[in-house]
């Protein structure tokens, strides 16, 4: 049996405040809401290259590209991206996975399909009007539920939160969605930051900084987290006078904490969006074992697979890497 369970609403103002030339405030209504089945945690075990040792753990980023009516017609229906969800536990070993550009109906079937061990949290998308109004984007097509972002593990959720960050004052409301994973002893957290020029009131706005900042420092208050998601900015590297948006990054990207795809001092990564762009990442302390980037027919995004070693018991004595 399904059921959902609100994790909390809540509203934080924020002070009114300058960066990189413009204002921004807040609005700070988020709703998370988890969506579980079973009661049997279970790690799952991969049959493929990806699929690690008992001392690893695997986490996957994906926009399944879900929300049809968001230029998703042509990249399948929910039997295509529940196979392709098989495909990276049995092929890659994923326990965890954060998705973007789900329907909360299709991420219940998406559970109740994969096995009763597994746990879901989900949070909404919001579209704000100029007078204030906040209302949820729903999925197009009959029970499909609403449009957001989402937590699935293998295994019991806890601690779900959705995390506090700069939104555009008029349009659509993304955010970031954490969580424990007690089973495989990490936190996970997943973002969904906004497109520049988001704010249909104020174009010029860059919210993409701030709410970077958001993540990285929700990141810092547990060394066993593995964070990322579909950043919608290129990674911070290259010729800056034509990557624009290298001033987004945090200083400790790419330093305290290293991408699943960086290889030295490089920031490039392989693709992760099929027009041949890197905007999905997945960040962490912990030391990487592998990384993988997995071509799908079944989004316009490919899914990033990080495997890292578990944590031990004692956070204390975690080992990181550079």
């Amino acid at each position: 049996m399904q059921r959902h369970m609100e994790t909390g609403r809540w509203s934080r103002p924020r002070p009114l405040r300058l960066r990189f030339g413009r204002a921004v405030t807040t609005l700070g209504l988020l709703t998370a809401v988890a969506c579980t089945s079973g009661h049997t945690p279970a790690s799952v075990a991969g049959a493929g290259a990806g699929a690690g040792t008992a001392d690893d753990v695997s986490v996957a980023t994906w926009n399944m590209c879900g929300v049809r009516q968001w230029s998703c017609e042509k990249t399948g229906g929910p039997k295509e991206k529940l196979g392709q969800l098989r495909d990276l536990i049995g092929d890659s070993g994923v326990q965890v996975l954060l998705l973007q550009e789900v329907c909360s109906e299709d991420l219940v079937s998406f559970a109740r399909g994969l096995g009763p061990q597994w746990r879901s949290a989900f949070e909404p998308y919001a579209e704000v009007g100029a007078d204030g109004s906040r209302t949820s984007v729903d999925c197009t097509g009959q029970g499909k539920g609403q449009a957001g972002y989402a937590l699935l593990a293998g295994s019991e959720l806890t601690d779900v939160e959705a995390i506090p960050t700069e939104q555009p004052t008029v349009g659509l409301h993304r955010g970031i969605l954490c969580a424990r994973v007690p089973a495989q002893r990490v936190r996970v957290c997943n973002a969904h930051v906004s497109l520049r020029e988001s704010d249909d009131e104020h174009p010029d706005w860059d919210f993409r900084d701030d709410q970077l900042s958001s993540l990285f420092a929700a990141a810092s208050t547990d060394p066993a987290t593995v964070f990322g998601g579909d950043f919608n900015s290129p990674p911070p590297g290259g010729d800056k006078n034509k990557n624009t948006s290298a001033w987004i990054w945090p200083t400790e990207a790419y330093t305290t904490y290293r991408e699943c795809d960086q290889k030295g001092s490089s920031r490039s990564g392989r693709t992760t969006l099929k027009d041949g762009m890197k905007i999905d990442y997945l960040f962490t302390r912990l030391p990487r074992t592998g990384c993988e980037v997995v071509d799908t027919k079944a989004s316009d995004h490919r899914p990033l697979v990080m495997r890292v070693t578990r944590p031990p018991e004692d956070p204390a004595t975690i080992s990181t890497v550079r």
